[in-house]
């Protein structure tokens, strides 16, 4: 189970105790917000790309959403998500629970600058319910990230 995998990882820094198992679903930002009691924007999501045939991951705040522009400006490419298939192959968690957290080798995790914003934020700890609080601090330190960029903007309501 993927949920294990990021139970394994962050058990090296001691803190895979820290991970809530929800009784509902958080696979998606508003499931998550209303599972955790938090807003919505609070949702640290992870978005699966591929960039030059390699799998990349990208943190961002759930109030946002990836900007053609930006991505296309710090990958030298337009932005080509994974398939849900191809997301579990190279990514190692599913849809779902897709995290920074015990990814497969070679896979880049980048932290959108979205997330500075916050003092904690909530990513999935792969599973479609689960979730940790993490400062952004401990962010960085526990996803193992290349680094910050800049390719989202707000999502229109």
């Amino acid at each position: 189970m993927s949920i294990e995998r990021a139970r394994a990882y962050l058990q090296q820094y001691g803190i895979e105790d820290r991970i809530r198992e929800l009784p509902t679903s958080s696979a998606t930002v508003a499931l998550a917000a209303q599972a955790l009691g938090c807003a919505p924007q609070r949702i640290a999501k992870t978005l699966s790309f591929l960039v030059e045939e390699k799998a990349i991951l990208i943190v961002t705040a759930g109030d946002m959403k990836i900007d053609n522009s930006k991505y296309k400006k710090q990958f030298g490419t337009k932005a080509k998500m994974l398939s849900p298939d191809q997301v579990t192959e190279l990514i190692g968690h599913a849809v779902g629970g897709v995290c920074p957290f015990g990814v497969k080798e070679g896979v880049r995790v980048y932290l959108d600058e979205s997330l500075k914003r916050f003092e904690t934020v909530f990513p999935a700890c792969g599973s479609g319910n689960s979730a940790i609080e993490l400062t952004i601090p401990g962010l960085e330190k526990y996803s193992g990230f290349e680094s910050w960029i800049d390719v989202c903007k707000l999502m229109e309501v």
